[in-house]
């Protein structure tokens, strides 16, 4: 079948002939081009980060805040479009307080993805609404521990140990999983803190002719006492030098490979033996 959705994806509430939401997936669309967002789960908390481009010089540092709190023990990241995920973090807000109304306790972050899961799965059920064109990473700490989660713009979600979204998610899913399998105990919250902007600033050489602002939240019975609050001062900038230096570090090790292999090839390099001979030799080194 076509890619194109030939009068599927006139209304979100219809299938194409082999199953398809057209309009699912062009929010999906949305999300891709959206700055890369992050959330790494660790020991006895969890971290987020998100990259945020600088689209005008005249735009005040730190003012236009991504990551958001909903409640005091669960933040939230997004990627995709920013009037989508302020609404649905509103949204959030609202359930939160709804539950805690009705039960006088602080919502179970399970509960509170099962009904943000439904809200966005409702608005790819009926003509009169959209799909939101957002993919939101959402977590905390609540008396069952740790939790983070990835809400999808289909209503879907899932439990993750670590979750990335955006335009630089795949560089990032990839060093995720390789921080999965190298500490399989699990991190501490500070050593989350390092590697997610390192994640960022590796996630966002794809896009490394734009300026950006890394910006960093966690939520740690440890070190935030199970509130959700901002990364600052000499830790936020601690994380940041650990990262232009793990990125440099890679930079070094890739010229130092490459000069290897120049160095090579000078050696194996034919020799004219004549003196009006000369020997033309091209190549391009590709390195991975």
């Amino acid at each position: 079948m076509t890619s194109i959705g030939t009068g599927y994806d006139l209304s979100n509430s219809v299938f194409s002939p082999d199953g398809r939401n057209f309009q699912v997936e062009y929010a999906v669309k949305a999300v891709e081009n959206g700055t890369t967002s992050i959330g790494i789960k660790c020991n006895d908390g969890v971290v987020f980060a998100v990259e945020k481009l600088i689209t005008s010089k005249l735009l005040v540092p730190q003012k236009n805040v991504k990551i958001q709190v909903v409640d005091r023990h669960i933040g939230c990241v997004y990627s995709g479009l920013i009037p989508d995920g302020r609404h649905l973090v509103n949204r959030g807000r609202e359930e939160a307080a709804s539950f805690k109304k009705l039960y006088n306790t602080p919502i179970p972050i399970p509960a509170f993805a099962d009904r943000l899961g439904q809200y966005v799965q409702a608005h790819t059920l009926y003509n009169s609404v959209r799909p939101f064109g957002v993919s939101t990473i959402f977590g905390g700490v609540d008396k069952n521990g740790a939790h983070l989660y990835m809400l999808e713009p289909s209503g879907s979600y899932w439990g993750y140990k670590g979750a990335a979204t955006g335009k630089g998610r795949q560089s990032a899913k990839a060093e995720l999983e390789k921080l999965v399998d190298q500490h399989p105990q699990g991190l501490t919250a500070r050593e989350a803190v390092k590697q997610a902007a390192r994640i960022i600033y590796l996630a966002h050489e794809d896009n490394k002719e734009k300026d950006f602002e890394l910006e960093i939240s966690w939520c740690s019975l440890s070190e935030t006492n199970g509130l959700h609050k901002f990364v600052k001062g000499d830790l936020l900038q601690e994380a940041i030098d650990f990262a232009q230096k793990e990125l440099n570090g890679d930079d070094d090790d890739a010229e130092g490979d490459s000069d290897n292999i120049m160095s090579s090839d000078d050696e194996n390099a034919p020799v004219a033996t004549n003196a009006n001979a000369t020997t033309d030799q091209e190549g391009d080194i590709h390195l991975e």
